[in-house]
């Protein structure tokens, strides 16, 4: 058990016990915090940049597709060996070791721009470099979150992460589509470069005693017995599917967005960056919001949530003009924000923390795994059939197999007294034991 961390800086810092910002206890957790804070803005520029950049050197919603599931294919194949290594090694030291990896990536393209060597497959392969690297570092860092806070703290300390991601994404574009605007998309790369160095150095600044660290599972760690645990879990197996559908088919912001942008109402990049800007004022505003709801929060939520969030999005498709299309934006991002934020609380809460690596790469893994299949298949749809039709068909796409999903499990949604695996496992009779 760790030592309270809020006891050495109770003078420099003090939060409430039971307040909605009470994680800020945690001098460990601040340390992160605020460097995480500077690399999602990194990582925002760099997104804006890259779909720019897409655009620049081939003129096609297909390839923006296509550089996207690259991204996000290795999410199938590794995410859960990512898991697996959150229950397995020290999570600290893997963090360090993604974000040395991420921080190559971004300049190693950054570089090619300002030189004028860049070509689409460099993009390409950076593209599938970056996403190789997340698939192992978002199970590790999400899991980590216990350690940092303890679990009494965690659902809060995930509320707050989501607002720090989501300040990225207000603040991130908009720096994103001024840099390239006045200086093209090279420097948006070296500038997210650069932000990987204060993670790296805030993960050396950790206090490892004052972390909260859980007893590993004894033994070799089984990918297959994460997967029988989720299979046995109703709960989280719901939360899981309807997050796959969501963010399969729904959560394609960036696409969408740029191409209404660009090819529907025949803006610039300050306007397609300044979407991106618009989405995150009603992502921030929830994330902000959610500590008050995390008495709310179980699969039934997740499931309501993300029928108000394709609803949504339906209406979206219809606006005639960018204002109006700007204004579902804020709706939008505020319904997948909290979705997502109830999502990921209910996994992590309610599983086993022997187990809770492998569950957050099963996780991520159903999250973005789907993105690699559809990707280019929307790009592909908005060229051959319009913008508008694709996202009213993405909408209706996450819509209906949510509701499906709801007849099917309503009955059988709550979480059971025993969450060991063991207990869990003794359930699970359709499959073989390990």
């Amino acid at each position: 058990m760790a030592k309270d961390s809020s006891q050495p800086n109770r003078k420099r810092f003090s939060v409430k016990a039971d307040g909605n910002w009470r994680a800020f206890g945690h001098r460990n957790y601040r340390i992160i915090y605020r460097a995480n804070a500077l690399s999602n803005i990194g990582s925002w520029v760099q997104r804006i940049a890259q779909d720019w950049l897409v655009l620049e050197l081939t003129h096609s919603g297909t390839y923006l597709g296509i550089i996207s599931a690259l991204q996000f294919t290795p999410f199938i194949f590794v995410s859960l060996q990512g898991g697996a290594m959150a229950d397995r090694l020290n999570k600290r030291l893997v963090l360090v070791f993604t974000n040395i990896a991420g921080g190559s990536t971004a300049l190693a393209l950054g570089l090619l721009i300002v030189t004028h060597h860049v070509q689409l497959w460099h993009v390409m392969v950076m593209a599938f470099l970056l996403g190789l690297n997340d698939a192992i570092d978002k199970p590790v860092r999400q899991s980590f979150v216990s350690e940092l806070v303890g679990k009494k703290d965690m659902p809060n300390a995930i509320s707050l992460n989501s607002a720090n991601f989501n300040a990225g994404r207000l603040v991130g574009p908009a720096i994103s589509g001024l840099l390239i605007a006045a200086f093209g998309t090279g420097p948006a790369f070296l500038i997210n470069s650069c932000t990987y160095i204060f993670v790296i150095s805030a993960m050396f600044r950790i206090n490892d005693d004052h972390l909260f660290k859980v007893p590993k599972a004894p033994g070799p760690v089984s990918v297959k017995e994460g997967l029988r645990y989720v299979r046995a879990r109703p709960d989280i197996f719901v939360t899981m599917s309807v997050c796959f559908f969501m963010a399969t088919f729904g959560l394609n912001f960036q696409i969408f967005s740029a191409l209404m942008a660009t090819k529907t109402f025949n803006k610039g990049v300050a306007s397609f960056g300044l979407l991106g800007t618009i989405l995150a004022i009603g992502s921030l505003s929830a994330a902000l919001y959610s500590p008050r709801l995390e008495r709310f929060r179980s699969t039934k939520f997740v499931i309501k949530g993300s029928i108000v969030f394709s609803v949504i999005i339906f209406i979206s498709s219809f606006m005639p003009t960018y204002t109006t299309y700007a204004m579902c934006l804020p709706f939008a991002g505020a319904a997948a924000l909290t979705t997502m934020i109830a999502a990921n609380s209910v996994t992590q809460l309610n599983s086993d923390h022997i187990i809770r690596g492998r569950v957050m790469g099963i996780y991520q893994m159903v999250f973005l795994g789907g993105t690699p299949l559809t990707s280019p298949l929307i790009g592909w749809s908005a060229e051959h059939f319009g913008i508008r039709h694709t996202i009213a068909a993405c909408a209706l796409l996450t819509l209906i197999p949510v509701l499906i999903i709801w007849i099917r499990f309503r009955d059988g949604l709550a979480v059971p007294s025993d969450i060991s695996v063991s207990a869990v496992l003794e359930t699970d009779t359709d499959l073989p034991p390990k």
